[in-house]
């Protein structure tokens, strides 16, 4: 099983050379989404680029959505996929607001 991946697109590959993908991280834009809000919350969604589901799933987990700051803070979510990172990041916004 393999724990690192890189983007291609909006796709993640996995990589076995851990070299190759500590070079794509370095310089790689992970960003899937960012709201910033007022009271200077903010929320986030990134590809992770290491599976957290540390073998116990499956599917590997890659993205990740948190909210910094106001009632939530430090709330998170995690997925498989950018389009359901995306909807996470949609949700995690209105939840805030």
């Amino acid at each position: 099983m393999n724990a690192r991946y890189i983007l291609e697109g909006r796709q993640p590959n996995p990589v076995d050379d851990v070299i190759q993908w500590a070079r794509w991280f370095e310089t790689a834009d992970r960003r899937v989404a960012r709201t910033d809000l007022p009271g200077g919350v903010e929320v986030s969604t990134v590809f992770l680029g290491l599976d957290h589901s540390f073998g116990l799933a499956k599917t590997p987990i890659l993205f990740e959505t948190m909210v910094f700051g106001g009632k939530y803070d430090q709330y998170e979510e995690r997925y498989a996929t950018w389009e359901e990172a995306e909807e996470g990041h949609s949700r995690a916004v209105a939840m805030v607001t």
